[in-house]
């Protein structure tokens, strides 16, 4: 089986698989790497292990070396450079009269490319943006639009929680989000108190969705007859935010309220 390490290039981004080759490389090691779009610098943040070859897209590229000195002065003078794009790419949007949000100004770590990630809400005619910075910088010029989710996770911030983005600090990749999670938590449908900073449906309510799930398998389903500490009774509502049963009991006729650990099926 071949033998890889996992390589990833931003704090919470993608981990990718790289053949590690004669190098002895533990977790935490800077590296770089050839990718699809040249050297790149990263961290190792899955040990050297063996893998099955259909659990791969092969063939694997090579770790070209550890970072040296050399390697991660670059970095820092890359993202110097960055911050210099930054601004005179701003300036160059304004002048060209376009609607477009700037983001983020990547350089690649051999500085063959400069990637300028943006924001909008409509197709961006840039080319002539693209000359321009063509000619200020003299290298490759990309322009990516991108979403307000990937915005998020580039920029970072405090979310509702009041801690940091899950997206700009663990999650990988984004997966679908749908306002089904929401109901199925009883949570309130305002688009305020379900959606995020992006103002798209918040990533954390997909996380405790199968353990709802599994959950109400296994609970009475109002208009059910279950038994209370009081008696008999119809029940007419499950509170999951505070875990109570909504009960009305049989003899009495009275609707009384009772932990959801104390209500039983006949």
């Amino acid at each position: 089986m071949p033998r890889i390490v996992g390589v990833r290039f931003k704090s919470a981004g993608k981990t990718y698989y790289f053949d590690p080759g004669s190098h002895n490389l533990k977790i935490g090691d800077q590296v770089v790497v050839e990718t699809a779009r040249g050297k790149e610098i990263g961290d190792i943040v899955v040990a050297e292990k063996e893998v099955a070859r259909d659990e791969l897209v092969l063939p694997l590229k090579n770790v070209l070396r550890k970072a040296t000195k050399a390697d991660c002065y670059q970095v820092e003078e890359n993202e110097k450079k960055e911050s210099t794009a930054f601004s005179r790419c701003q300036e160059k949007i304004r002048e060209h009269g376009l609607d477009m949000k700037l983001v983020s100004v990547e350089y690649t770590f051999d500085r063959n490319k400069i990637i300028f990630y943006f924001t909008s809400e409509e197709r961006v005619d840039f080319r002539e943006l693209v000359k321009d910075l063509a000619a200020i910088f003299k290298t490759r010029i990309e322009l990516r639009q991108i979403g307000v989710r990937d915005e998020a996770k580039i920029k970072g911030g405090i979310g509702p929680c009041g801690r940091p983005f899950c997206c700009s600090t663990f999650l990988e990749e984004f997966e679908p989000v749908s306002i089904r999670m929401a109901k199925g938590q009883n949570l309130s449908l305002n688009p305020t108190k379900i959606s995020g900073v992006c103002g798209r449906l918040m990533c954390c309510l997909r996380y405790e969705v199968s353990a709802y799930e599994d959950a109400r398998d296994q609970m009475p389903k109002p208009g059910q007859t279950v038994f209370t500490a009081d008696g008999e009774g119809l029940l007419r509502e499950i509170k999951n935010d505070n875990k109570t049963a909504v009960v009305e009991l049989q003899d009495s006729g009275h609707i009384k309220t009772f932990p959801l650990d104390e209500v039983y099926l006949p």
